[in-house]
């Protein structure tokens, strides 16, 4: 028997597996037998994002937001959306939304230390950085980072300490999905 969880279940194992187009039929008929929850219309929402329908993945990460506004992880899709759109403001506001709910989030922090470093910000990208290294030691998109704010900034000693960390990671290395 079909159920919203297995529906959902098998829509995120297909988000996954790089067949968005296939999950979003999957989270519909979830949504159908459960129209009120948000992370179905968060996962439905991702799932129109990586086809590109940008519009449509922005109305479902809103919708689960009238649900419930807490859900950082809409917000946090949202501004990877708006960062791609070059909508920085937008972004900004979002991720600021996102870490408001959930200042634990390195993956977070990382993106919203891109935006500020693609405008010129590099001290508060810096900033950023390191709270995104503090909550993740190894993450290594953070360290990259941190080490080319560094370099921008011209603190070429720090720049050089992440860079022998990064080199000393190998088999060590943790990754967290940027989108």
């Amino acid at each position: 028997m079909e159920t919203a969880a297995s529906l959902n279940n098998s829509g995120i194992a297909l988000t996954e597996a790089n067949r968005p187009n296939e999950a979003i039929s999957f989270f519909r008929k979830a949504l159908v037998m459960e129209p009120e929850n948000p992370l179905l219309w968060l996962n439905l929402g991702i799932a129109q994002q990586h086809t590109g329908d940008y519009d449509e993945a922005l109305n479902s990460f809103q919708h689960s937001l009238f649900i419930d506004d807490d859900l950082d992880e809409a917000w946090f899709s949202m501004g990877l959306i708006y960062f791609e759109l070059e909508q920085f403001e937008l972004a900004e506001d979002c991720y600021h939304s996102a870490l408001a709910r959930n200042d634990c989030s390195p993956r977070t922090w990382n993106n919203l230390g891109v935006l500020y470093f693609a405008e010129g910000g590099y001290e508060e990208a810096r900033h950023c950085f390191e709270e995104a290294v503090a909550l993740a030691p190894l993450y290594e998109d953070a360290l990259f980072n941190l080490r080319d704010a560094c370099r921008e900034l011209e603190d070429y000693r720090a720049a050089a300490e992440f860079e022998r960390t990064l080199s000393g990671l190998g088999s060590a290395r943790i990754q967290y999905r940027t989108r």
